[in-house]
């Protein structure tokens, strides 16, 4: 029975990331989101199999794809890949030592793009080294992720929810945060609320 893939995998090293700057290995790997071998995907995309078969061993050599075992196919056998995860994500520390504490502090204007864009970079680096330390103990990490969508009707509306949500949430933490000599781990709570990308099927 195939594995399934991890939803996302942390691209956590500069050589490893440098396996994705062609574009041909990107179609590559949207291919075998399910289990395919070099020549079905060298077929599907109408490119050489000796060209597929290289960069799919490349990309199982970077950890990209992983062996998802064979199949015989015309008196042949064929080793099947598929993708390690759904989805890749770079972790900031590939684009070199930053200190995102510091750049989220230096940013003023807490309603900006630059500073959102800041914490969002400060999770997913946090996340991401809380997430190794975690598979390397084998232990689950304790998290919390809410998504929803909403709309106003007017800038006003807009405002009073920004403050009404800012008070809640400033009184459930207060209620429910224990005292330095008495808890179990420092946990970072990040909201963000930031316009959704309209697509065709959006209404004005």
């Amino acid at each position: 029975m195939t594995r399934a893939a991890a939803p996302v995998g942390v691209i956590r090293d500069a050589p490893k990331a440098g396996a994705l700057l062609r574009p041909l290995r990107r179609e590559i790997l949207a291919h075998a989101r399910t289990p395919a071998s070099a020549a079905g995907i060298a077929a599907a995309m109408r490119r050489p199999r000796q060209v597929i078969n290289y960069h799919v061993r490349e990309l199982a050599r970077a950890g990209f794809l992983r062996r998802a075992g064979r199949v015989r196919k015309r008196g042949l056998v064929e080793q099947r890949y598929v993708v390690s995860a759904q989805a890749f994500v770079l972790a900031p520390e590939v684009l070199g030592a930053m200190d995102v504490t510091a750049g989220a502090a230096a940013a003023a204007d807490t309603a900006s793009a630059s500073y959102l864009l800041m914490l969002a970079t400060r999770l997913q680096k946090e996340l991401s080294e809380s997430w190794r330390q975690a598979e390397a103990e084998g232990t689950p990490l304790p998290l919390l992720s809410l998504d929803t969508e909403l709309a106003f009707a007017s800038a006003g509306d807009r405002a009073r929810f920004a403050t009404a949500l800012t008070e809640a949430i400033t009184r459930v933490v207060a209620e429910h945060t224990a005292t330095a000599q008495n808890h179990d781990g420092r946990f970072r709570l990040v909201l963000g609320c930031y316009p959704a990308p309209s697509t065709h099927g959006d209404t004005k």
